[in-house]
């Protein structure tokens, strides 16, 4: 850090006239302390000296065995002392044993004696064994020898002098007066004094001379040092002076110029050259200072003269005497300081002016520094009564009186003893002791605050009746809970409670917790499902706590509370059914990290209670603001309310903490001081001075014991805190002897009373030893390793006072309330697992602790003892004194957080992560304290609110995250995107250097030991250290229970951690209390990273590494190894059996096929054959079968199904389900093609029912000989399948003809029609370039034409020249228009009613479903626009329908929707078509009109087209350019996934059509609503939140009066419009009329819309390409025709020159996007699942008479002609003629045989003729399945009243009638009265209408 420069101001008043080149050591008193405490141990013997010497003086040939003796001696000293200690305390106590035993020969009373003293009772076998090793190696020496070596360390002891002995102090300090005279130095007959004008006349007629050097050559001046520095360099010797002083001269000549810098430079650069740059750079930065000081020196007599006086009075050295030189200054100081700056410059600037003619300006006489120094005396009388450094913010906060601020020392503060800010003395009352042993602070505890007059305490009885219900059992609040008691339960303020320890905050929550249910109280009844509470509890054991507490009082109101932690998961279904849910905030971090399957459940969070917000400073504290941060950004986002409590103990800062939690602190803010306590506490500081290890710990022991036996004395019992489970034991054991000996063991014996008895005999049940040895003596132990029935016994025994003194460790503090009068802490060195190494306490664990202390009914005071070392004693002093605020620790893991919300998509570019920044308590901090960041006051005062220094943060983190992969950053624009490897990390928690590590060392070709190397070198487990004495037990851990080699050995802490994870797989046994935690540490952690490897190798498509990384992590969890029996993974079998299965090495497999008695043989034990047998079954299995169907030579599509093998048991396998991962492999190019999570769920095991999937991989020429389909558990070892897919037999189809070019033609004008009435029809004036190639074919000729051309290219035209043919050449005949969907064909009606029937006098009538007209008016008609399914019904009985004869023109729109659903009823009609026409004679010309297909020419050949109709143009022939953006999206589950895209879909509006119309397409009408309130969401937070409305609002708030739908209300006002088959007709009309014309820019619709409106918007998004499907009840893809129909509705031909379309998809399918948005897709048929029904069809009709029929029926289809082109798909295994017809012989068969045994036909006893039966003519003419009218028959009885004919119709196998039968009817059903006897009458309603009639004729026949 740059020093201040000195200016002349200053030097006027010092005699530091030079520079002082300060580079001595900081004096920092830690360093210094620290270097005492070392230079104290070295003067005692310690192991070091002994082992060093021991080396010095020994042979090598002796060496050796002497270490071995070394060793055993430091073995009995752990043994004594204890492991967890640390190596210190052990080395300390093996140099004591050494110095005891040196001079002996066996263990004596004596020592004993001393040993015992040192350390308490101890195993005797270890000083013995001490004692020998230590008489083995003495005896190699000679006795004076060792002797020396004692003695030595004692001179050295005995020389050392005690600090301040040897200063002699020269004269008494006085105070700084000025009517005093001091002398100086000792020259009394010398005056000087402090009064200022005395100084000035009695020295300046002395010294004031005239003459004056013209430059100042004193050697330390700045330039003088620098130019002799350079000369010294540049000459290589010492340089004269004389050449300095020429050089010194003309430098300065030269910065006096009035040259500006730059010039400077290269003038100075010519002087100096190169070596002088160094030179150059410092005489530029000091400019000012170096003229300013000639200037000074030159001109202003009276300051030289001062100057040389100074020095002159204090000699020449200008440090000072002795102490060091501090310059104080008050705020008025300051400002004359500044004058005086002003001053000296004005001077310089005007002597600069007044140049060469010395003529000095009059101003310059009026400053003068004797005036100066006066106005600073009477500044420093002034400042004597003001606070010192008291900042200026500081008094401005505290002016403000918040109302529950309770806060003493807040009114301290204002003393003069507080200096910056922080109190310099204890409270008062304080006592101190100070001893040789050790320091006392004792801190008397305080008296309650009184209780003011407008306090009133809150009866429950008063409250209503849900809060009667939770206090149960309480009278009344107490008094802390009184006073938030309004705030709390009647408002929604988000609050922030200060409180100590102890003092209810449990209660208050509570109080917020009832205020939340209150809200959803209605009617006398809890709506649950609206709202959910989130408890973050900081430890695990505190939140199992919490859910007990909780649970107990909500359990009247029926609220349900869990406990969400790593060790308590719950499932989705258990959240959903969870009220409240108690967390940690590591787990609620990662919830809310996941856009998976929680985003609903983090929506629905209502309140959100932190408890001890205090840990901000620790840690963990960055994830408590990751949480508030996320919490608060999205109650600003969606505008929802979520209350924020904070519980915290008492902190100084508490308004900051506040500020960050969003609490107005005027009614939110509550702070109550020590005064509140339910019980003051007292609290004692005892600091122990020894600096020898071992002796600490003998005097804290010491310490101990007498605090304890004060309380015992005093009646009180005691808890004694330990920090390690095996210290418990020995701390009690100790205090024991100690009793004993000094003969005080009768104060601790219980009191024999009549319980007593009783007690004894629980305590001799327990299986504790030590519980059942201490108890009699009214000790005991407790801790987290004994048993549950153990420690509840302690705990009743203690609270009964059977126990006087309690040694435990801290879980009790945290997990159990229970209370003592008084708690001592014994030691403060703690280990840390997480730190690798012994820490302090931390203050949490203090508070927490000293909290038990009091027990609020008995004792009027509670006492705190805390022992630690004396070094930690003002480190607690202050801690618990709360002076230190508390700082944010953010910064450190800013990477890891930045990277989840942009995983997560709330922050997506460098703005929004500086605005994430402002929400976090390091940006509070940040503005309160800006240089603990890194931030300079100038900085700060530049950009107070710090968002340049906020977007520096972000950038470099950018960068770093970039740079690792986990985030792609565009730094031009800004914008972040996610990538999978950000995602695996922020999911799995992983750290950003582990990322880097994994980065650098991971690939496809590890092994396990590889990978276990790389997992062992992360990041999370940087702080494990490999301690000395560790390496002994590592070592034996690695030969006895590793498998795999372990890389950096027992030495490197990574070596150690792979060892470590070896074990706990292996299930070793480890003794070392370090080992065991950092055990417990790595496998908690390295389970959680080999996952997030799996993920990641899973999405580099690594298959051997995938299924590795899957089975390790499955190793980890289930702690054994692969080649260990699966069976191990059953607790229910006995370990002897498991070791002979493996031992016979059985199998699964084996096993499966084993009887249950040949098992029992094999193992010897005949009744476990059957427990086995039970066990290899319910191990997850599947099986597989794979069918596979090329859809062009590079796609093929894979159908698997999966069907469990397995039995069901909800004790091994739960009740959901068993997951699996499922993915194909390459095993030749080591690749995954398609990979995904799968759910066996238990109802499927149970029916054993087989599900599908069905996906696409790619295929590559030459074929592959096989791929693999690998399905394996996520959480079972052993447990997997694999099929093969061979492609030995596959027949790829054949290539695709190409496209049709489209010519470079002159646009055809429109009246080429040669019909003024066509002519005007039209709003253009001439054909676009695909109208005017396709015109003559069409308008000129009859042959059949298929046009495929891309949506948006004015098919319709193509199709209305086509009509007009019709009406110029046969004007007596009809034109058929057939459209897929009803919406199509209601808006062709919409349109030609107006142009065809009115403008051209045409009739043109709708049949559909819903339209049917009459006989005549079909007869009139000219224009028949209908259905596929109506025309099929229609022309099914084409003999006896006259106009299905007079058909001349047969029109199918869409006709590449062959290869869908519906595709089979199109390809029945054109054959039929084919079919008639060939009968009549009559030609009948069919145009079909498609997209861009890949197959045209198929469809061609079967439609009867030749070359000439035939126009098949490519995809990218757009009236307007489409470009297309694909995004993938991870995730498993639909709804998270659709979630996950509403911010991109925003973002695509924003940077793609920010103003021009935009559709969005949604699966679903739910998905159009969640998608319109979330963008409106992301509205809110830009600054014209309706910038989508083009339009008044007034005039739209009129057309929202007009609207049913209230969704519809609230989103139209934002300018998003709806559309959905849900809406009303005339709420549709509105809607569409508005997007039309342009009032509102955003319409999300569901997918109908694509097909059925005709509304082109510039920019589409197709917001996932999924849909529910009802039939197999899953998500399926929307068909590929869809996906190009919604496409193909960007881009406006009148308005845009290109389109734009963004489609959001599962990442897993954007491969296949890509393919096929770009490339055409190949139609197939699906005639083959129907067949049956329209042959039954045809049958009826009498088209069909036999088999041979039938076979030549299906010659006339398009299934024919697709069967010979692409025979692997429809499982043909070759083309010869001869397996062709075999094919088609064995499907008519078939066909046949179904609709024989469905009643519907009967086959003649020749085998060949058919004839049609009435329920085959029933199923033709109402379009039903054969099935249903199979059930129908079967079903019916004349009886049946109306439920059972609505069980029979929801049955029926239509699936749509089912669907709306099933769901709508059924349930009304149940209310019907029995016996109403209209059955059949009630059931005629809306689709069932043909069903019912149905039924009527089927029970009419059954009758």
């Amino acid at each position: 850090m740059a020093l201040p420069r000195l200016t002349g101001a200053l030097r006027s008043f010092s005699n530091v006239t030079k520079q002082d080149n300060y580079n001595e050591e900081v004096a920092d008193l830690k360093v210094k302390r620290s270097k005492l405490h070392e230079q104290i141990l070295d003067l005692d013997v310690t192991w070091k000296k002994i082992v060093t010497f021991l080396n010095e003086k020994l042979e090598k040939s002796e060496i050796q065995s002497v270490n071995e003796d070394l060793n055993d001696i430091l073995q009995a000293a752990k043994q004594i002392v204890g492991i967890d200690n640390g190596k210190e305390a052990i080395e300390s106590a093996a140099a004591f044993l050494f110095k005891t035993f040196h001079l002996k020969d066996c263990v004596g009373h004596k020592e004993t004696k001393a040993i015992k003293q040192m350390f308490g009772p101890f195993p005797s076998s270890s000083a013995t064994a001490a004692c020998n090793a230590t008489n083995r190696i003495t005896s190699r020496f000679h006795q004076d020898n060792l002797t020396a070596l004692i003695l030595k360390t004692e001179e050295e002891y005995g020389d050392r002098v005690l600090f301040g002995k040897n200063l002699a102090f020269s004269f008494d300090m006085h105070d700084l007066d000025h009517f005093d005279e001091l002398p100086i130095n000792g020259e009394s007959q010398k005056t000087i004094s402090l009064d200022y004008k005395k100084f000035l006349n009695e020295h300046f007629q002395e010294h004031s001379t005239p003459e004056l050097k013209p430059v100042e050559k004193t050697n330390d001046s700045f330039l003088w040092c620098e130019v002799e520095k350079y000369l010294n360099a540049t000459l290589n010797e010492m340089a004269e002076a004389t050449r300095i002083e020429d050089l010194c001269c003309t430098l300065y000549d030269m910065l006096a110029s009035v040259k500006s810098g730059d010039e400077l430079q290269n003038e100075l650069f010519e002087l100096l050259g190169p070596d002088g740059l160094e030179l150059i750079e410092k005489l530029l930065q000091n400019r000012i200072t170096i003229v300013d000081r000639f200037l000074n020196s030159s001109n202003d007599h009276k300051l030289q003269a001062l100057q040389d006086n100074c020095k002159k009075i204090l000699g020449e050295n200008a440090k000072p005497n002795y102490g060091c030189q501090v310059t104080i200054q008050s705020e008025q100081e300051k400002q004359l300081m500044k004058q005086y700056r002003r001053e000296e410059k004005r001077i310089a600037r005007r002597e600069r002016k007044a140049g060469e003619d010395g003529d000095i300006a009059e101003g310059l006489m009026c400053f003068d520094p004797k005036e100066l120094r006066i106005q600073r005396e009477q500044a420093l009388l002034n400042a004597r009564s003001v606070p010192i450094l008291s900042r200026q913010r500081d008094t401005d906060v505290e002016k403000i009186r918040y109302p529950h601020v309770y806060d003493s020392q807040a009114e301290a503060m204002r003393t003069s003893a507080f200096i910056a800010g922080a109190k310099m003395i204890l409270p008062e009352g304080i006592q101190r002791e100070n001893n040789k042993m050790y320091e006392e602070v004792k801190i008397p505890y305080s008296e309650p605050m009184p209780i003011g007059f407008e306090e009133k305490p809150v009866y429950i009885q008063d409250l209503d009746e849900i809060g009667q219900l939770a206090f149960k059992g309480m009278r009344r609040l107490n008094r802390i809970q009184s006073i938030v008691f309004e705030t709390a339960y009647n408002t929604n303020e988000n609050m922030l409670i200060c409180a100590p320890t102890g003092a209810g905050k449990t209660n208050i929550a509570m109080l917020t917790v009832l205020h939340e249910i209150r809200q959803h109280f209605q009617q006398g009844v809890i709506k649950k499902n609206e709202f959910k509470i989130v408890y973050v509890a900081p430890m695990k054991a505190l939140a199992a706590e919490m859910t007990n507490y909780f649970s107990k009082r909500l359990e009247p109101l029926g609220i349900v509370v869990k406990e969400l932690t790593g060790d308590m998961q719950l499932s989705k279904n258990e959240i959903l059914r969870t009220q409240m849910l108690v967390t940690t905030p590591e787990k609620w971090d990662v919830v809310t990290r996941k856009s998976v399957g929680d985003v609903a459940l983090s929506q629905i969070v209502k309140l959100l209670i932190l408890d001890e917000v205090h840990l901000l400073h620790e840690d963990r504290g960055p994830v408590l603001e990751s949480i508030v941060a996320r919490t608060l950004r999205q109650v600003e986002s969606t505008q929802s309310m979520i209350r924020i409590l904070g519980l915290s103990a008492t902190l100084p800062n508490y308004l900051d903490v506040a500020t960050f939690l969003h609490v107005n602190p005027c009614i939110g803010l509550f702070y109550f001081d020590g005064r509140f306590r339910p019980v003051p506490l007292g609290q004692t500081f005892l600091g122990v001075k020894s600096a020898n290890k071992v002796q600490q710990l003998n005097n804290m022991d010491e310490v101990c014991y007498e605090s304890v036996l004060k309380q015992v004395k005093a009646g009180h019992q005691v808890m004694v805190f330990v920090h390690a489970r095996n210290a418990t034991v020995r701390t009690a054991m100790s205090l024991i002897e100690r009793a004993k000996n000094s003969g005080q063991i009768s104060c601790f014996l219980p009191s024999q009373g009549s319980e007593y008895g009783h007690a004894e005999k629980q305590v001799q049940k327990s299986r504790n030893k030590q519980v059942r040895e201490l108890f009699p003596d009214g000790f005991s132990i407790h801790h987290a390793g004994m048993l549950r029935q153990d420690r509840n016994l302690v705990e009743n025994l203690f609270s009964n006072g059977h126990i006087k003194v309690l040694v435990c460790t801290a879980t009790l503090a945290w997990g159990v309330n229970l209370p003592a009068h008084a708690v001592i802490i014994k030691g403060t060195q703690i280990y840390a697992a997480k730190r690798g190494s012994f820490v302090d306490l931390g203050i949490l664990d203090v508070m927490q602790i000293f909290g038990r202390a009091g027990r609020p009914q008995f004792d009027r005071f509670g006492e705190g003892i805390i022992i630690t070392t004396h070094d930690k004693l003002s480190h607690y002093l202050t801690l618990l004194t709360q002076q230190n605020p508390i700082e944010s620790q953010f910064l450190e893991s800013l990477a890891d957080n930045l990277n989840a919300e942009i995983a997560l998509g709330t922050v997506t570019n460098v703005e929004e992560a500086v605005k994430w920044i402002s929400y976090t308590y390091l940006y509070v901090r940040m503005r309160a304290n800006p240089l603990v960041y890194g931030i300079s006051h100038k900085a700060y005062q530049v950009d107070p609110t710090l968002a340049k220094h906020r977007e520096q943060l972000v950038i470099e983190v950018g960068r770093k995250l970039d740079k690792a992969r986990m985030i792609r950053f565009e730094e031009r624009t800004g914008y972040f995107s996610s990538t999978d490897l950000g995602r695996t990390a922020s999911h799995y928690y992983i750290k950003y250097n582990t990322i880097e590590t994994f980065n650098e060392f991971f690939d496809a070709h590890k092994t396990e030991s590889d990978i276990f190397a790389i997992v062992s070198k992360a990041e999370e487990f940087d702080q494990i250290k490999v301690r000395e004495e560790e390496i002994e037990e590592l070592d034996a851990l690695l030969n006895n229970f590793c498998e795999l080699a372990a890389p950096g050995g027992v030495e490197n802490s990574y070596g150690k951690i792979n060892i470590l994870l070896q074990t706990y797989i292996s299930r070793g046994e480890m003794d070392s209390f370090s080992l065991i935690s950092d055990s417990a540490y790595v496998a908690q952690n390295a389970a959680r990273i080999v996952r997030a490897l799996f993920e990641i190798a899973l999405r580099k498509r690594w298959p051997a590494m995938t299924y590795r990384l899957l089975n390790l992590s499955k190793v980890i969890d289930k702690r054994l190894w692969g080649w260990a029996s699966p069976l191990r993974q059953f607790s229910v079998l006995p370990p002897h059996i498991l070791t002979r299965l493996e031992e016979k090495n059985l199998t699964v497999d084996k096993l499966k096929d084993m009887r249950k008695d040949e098992i029992g043989h094999m193992l010897h034990h005949v009744n476990i054959g059957l427990k086995v047998k039970q066990c290899v079954h319910q191990i997850p299995s599947v099986t597989m079968e794979a069918s596979i169907q090329p859809i062009t030579r590079t796609v093929l599509r894979v159908t698997l199904s999966i069907c469990p093998d397995f039995t069901w048991n909800d004790q091994v396998h739960g009740t959901v389900g068993e997951p699996w991962w499922i993915w194909v492999e390459d095993p030749t190019n080591d690749h995954i093609y398609h990979s995904e999570y799968f759910l066996v769920l238990k109802k499927q095991v149970i029916s054993k029912e087989a599900q599908l999937l069905v996906f696409t991989i790619p295929i590559f020429e030459p074929l592959p000989s096989q791929y693999y389909i690998r399905a394996v558990s996520d959480r079972w070892l052993g447990a997997e399948a694999v099929c093969i897919i061979n492609f030995q037999h596959l027949i790829l189809p054949e290539r695709h003809p190409p496209h049709t070019e489209l010519l470079d033609l002159q646009p055809l004008p429109i009246t080429a029609l040669g019909c003024e009435a066509y002519e005007a029809l039209y709003n253009f004036s001439h054909f676009n370039p695909v109208q005017t190639q396709i015109f003559h074919t069409l308008y000129h000729t009859d042959c059949n034409v298929l046009l495929g051309a891309p949506t948006g290219s004015g098919k319709t035209v193509a199709a209305e020249l086509a009509i007009f043919r019709v009406f110029n050449k046969y004007p007596t005949s009809k034109a058929v228009y057939i459209a897929p969907l009803k919406a199509l064909v209601r808006e062709r009606m919409d349109d030609w009613k107006v142009r065809i029937e009115e403008k051209l006098g045409k009739k043109v009538i709708e049949l559909t479903g819903d339209v049917t007209p009459d006989m005549k008016s079909i007869a009139k008609a000219d224009l028949i626009v209908t259905t596929p399914e109506k025309w099929d019904g229609v022309s099914r009985s084409w003999q006896n329908r006259n106009y299905v004869k007079q058909v001349t023109i047969l029109i199918i729109d869409e006709i590449h929707l062959l290869g869908e659903e519906r595709g089979p009823v199109l390809e029945v009609i054109v054959s039929r078509t084919n079919f008639i026409s060939s009968h009549t004679e009559k030609p009948v010309r069919i145009v079909g009109l498609s997209t861009a297909l890949a197959n045209a020419r198929d469809l061609a050949d079967w439609l009867n087209i030749h070359q000439m109709g035939l126009f098949n143009f490519r995809p990218s022939v757009r009236p307007v350019p489409l470009e297309v953006h694909i995004q993938g999206f991870p995730g498993q589950h639909y709804c998270p996934r659709m979630a996950s895209m509403n911010k991109p879909t925003f973002q695509a509006i924003r940077s793609h059509s920010p103003a021009k119309p935009v559709l969005i397409f949604v699966s679903s009408r739910r998905q159009t609503r969640l998608t319109a309130l979330e963008l409106i969401a992301f509205l809110a937070t830009e600054e014209d939140p309706k910038q989508w409305l083009n339009m008044d609002e007034r005039e739209m708030e009129n057309i929202i009066g007009t609207l049913r739908d209230s969704n519809l209300k609230l989103t139209l006002a934002f300018g998003i419009g709806m559309h959905h088959a849900g809406l009303h007709e005339r709420d549709r009309k509105t809607v569409e009329e508005l997007f039309v014309n342009c009032k509102v820019q955003v319409l999300i619709a569901t997918s109908t819309l694509a097909w059925g409106v005709n509304f082109p918007a510039h920019l589409v998004i197709i917001k996932g390409t999924e849909y529910y499907d009802g039939k197999t009840r899953r998500y399926v893809d929307f068909p590929i025709t869809d996906v190009l129909q919604m496409m193909g509705r960007a881009g406006r031909p009148q308005f845009d020159d290109q389109g734009k379309a963004v489609i959001l998809v599962h990442d897993i399918k954007k491969d296949f996007y890509k393919k096929f948005l770009y490339e055409p897709f190949p139609v197939e048929s699906s005639l083959l699942g129907v067949l049956s029904d329209h042959l039954n069809a045809e049958i009826a009709g009498g088209t069909i008479t036999s088999k041979q029929d039938a076979m030549d029926y299906i010659t006339w289809t398009y299934f024919f002609r697709r069967l010979i082109m692409n025979p692997s798909y429809y499982n043909l295994s070759d083309v010869s003629h001869d397996s062709v017809n075999k094919f088609l012989s064995s499907l008519v068969e078939k066909s046949l045989v179904e609709l024989e045994h469905s009643y519907c036909i009967e086959i003649g006893e020749d085998n060949r003729s058919i004839e049609p039966l009435t329920y085959g003519r029933i199923a033709s003419y109402y379009y039903l399945k054969h099935q249903t009218v199979k059930m129908f028959k079967e079903r019916l009885k004349p009886e049946c009243g109306t439920e059972e004919l609505l069980s029979i119709l929801s049955l029926s196998w239509d699936p749509r009638v089912a669907q709306r039968f099933g769901t709508c009817l059924w349930p009304r059903a149940r209310s019907w009265r029995p016996g109403i006897e209209s059955h059949v009458g009630l059931l005629v309603h809306g689709a069932c209408f043909s069903l019912c009639l149905c039924l009527c004729l089927s029970l009419s026949l059954s009758v």
